[in-house]
């Protein structure tokens, strides 16, 4: 059967998409990159937040408005939305002809009249570049943040063996993949649940990946809880062969108050700490975090706090959202809840707040030498788009290569000297 896969979410529910893609292909059937070219579509749903939940309803409702033209034969709905709303989903959209929970790929394969052998199979998407994969190493958490719904949705901390996660990345760089991008709910806790991951820690695992791999192959950290982001850890990274130095750091807030009811345990001065670390160790070292406004509770005073700390660690980048009031989580009912209006003002202070520091940053590289890793190529407008160690996938800015060579492809390593600093980009020429 040609199967149309869409992926809804973050970069852990791609990996998802991609396992399943690999059942799905192992079974005989065949994904496809478009819809129109597909007999059934399944969409592997997010549920985090308010938006995401809603753009999953949407892109459901559109694939049954595909299947009562009698354009698609069956409709499946995979992932986060099934895990946590199952029953009234179920109700709601009777044309779904089947619904299955995360990593339950048994349900699906069985909904399709095939089997499925139990052997856990990295596929590719359609869409899926190559050269930048992304490597889960957990599943599930069990930090308990007031605000979150993850630990109800996708359940209690699980590791992957440190042998299949090794296996899996090898399979990837084979494939041509010369970016890994180690993503889970918090990395530091891997292996903390004593279970499958073998007892073996983060920067054991970094060590064994970094023996496995080709020297050129980038390994980058994504999604690190604060509190378990030590000195040891920040050397280790500082000092790869191919661990490179970017780590995404989510604080949430920088006043010990808000922190406390966010159940984050860490005070600002230990945050200031990881980081001020980290930039001693190399000053170079890429600094990514995530901050919420508006949580409940916050006042004039709390907010400023977070502006201060924001100001003094000078990460070079930030992705910051208000805080939506999910349901079954602690904060839901919680006393002091800010207004619509008041969340967005302080959002776009805190932002144009970060793209000054953002920029500052970015000047500092100017007149410098960046290995780019390429990931789009206009030879027709001779330029190239591409990243550094600096830019994550997706979520980071972007470096353009000007006046490129004619055979220069995606996924090429090149030398870039930085000639112009933005924000979020860069532009520079490639050094021959």
């Amino acid at each position: 059967m040609k199967i149309y896969l869409l992926t809804l979410g973050c970069a852990k529910n791609r990996v998802d998409s991609e396992c399943l893609a690999g059942a799905l292909k192992a079974a005989g059937h065949e994904l496809v990159p478009a819809v129109e070219d597909a007999s059934a579509a399944i969409v592997n749903t997010c549920g985090f937040i308010r938006p995401a939940v809603e753009e999953s309803i949407e892109a459901i409702l559109d694939l049954e408005e595909l299947k009562l033209k009698g354009r698609l034969e069956k409709i499946g709905v995979v992932g986060c939305l099934v895990n946590r709303y199952r029953e009234g989903l179920t109700s709601e959209i009777p044309s779904v002809d089947f619904w299955a929970e995360t990593e339950d790929w048994e349900s699906v394969l069985k909904s399709l009249a095939t089997p499925l052998d139990g052997a856990r199979r990295r596929g590719s998407l359609p869409s899926t570049p190559k050269f930048t994969r992304y490597l889960k190493i957990t599943e599930g958490c069990g930090n308990r943040c007031s605000y979150c719904a993850i630990p109800s949705i996708r359940g209690p901390l699980r590791s992957l063996p440190v042998d299949v996660i090794v296996k899996e990345a090898q399979q990837l760089v084979e494939e041509g993949a010369r970016e890994l991008c180690v993503v889970g709910q918090d990395l530091t806790v891997y292996g903390m649940d004593g279970g499958s991951g073998g007892g073996a820690g983060l920067i054991e695992l970094l060590n064994a990946l970094e023996s496995s791999l080709p020297y050129d192959v980038w390994i980058r950290l994504l999604y690190l809880h604060p509190t378990r982001v030590t000195p040891k850890l920040l050397e280790r990274v500082g000092a790869g062969r191919q661990i490179i130095p970017y780590l995404d750091i989510p604080v949430q807030h920088g006043d010990p108050e808000i922190l406390a009811l966010m159940n984050r345990d860490i005070k600002p001065g230990a945050l200031r700490s990881i980081f001020r670390t980290a930039r001693e160790i190399n000053p170079d070292f890429t600094l990514r975090t995530t901050c919420m406004v508006g949580f409940p509770g916050e006042k004039k005073k709390h907010f400023d706090n977070l502006m201060a700390f924001v100001r003094e660690v000078r990460f070079d980048r930030m992705g910051a959202f208000i805080y939506y009031a999910e349901e079954g989580t602690p904060a839901e009912h919680m006393p002091g809840q800010v207004s619509e209006a008041t969340k967005k003002k302080r959002l776009d202070e805190l932002m144009r707040a970060q793209e000054e520091i953002s920029f500052e940053r970015q000047q500092t590289f100017v007149g410098r030498e960046l290995t780019v890793l390429i990931d789009r190529v206009a030879h027709d407008e001779g330029y190239a788009e591409g990243r550094s160690f600096r830019e994550a996938p997706e979520v980071d800015g972007l470096i353009e290569v000007r006046s490129i060579r004619k055979d220069l492809k995606e996924g090429d390593m090149i030398t870039v000297k930085i000639t112009e600093a933005m924000p979020h980009d860069m532009i520079g020429e490639e050094t021959l």
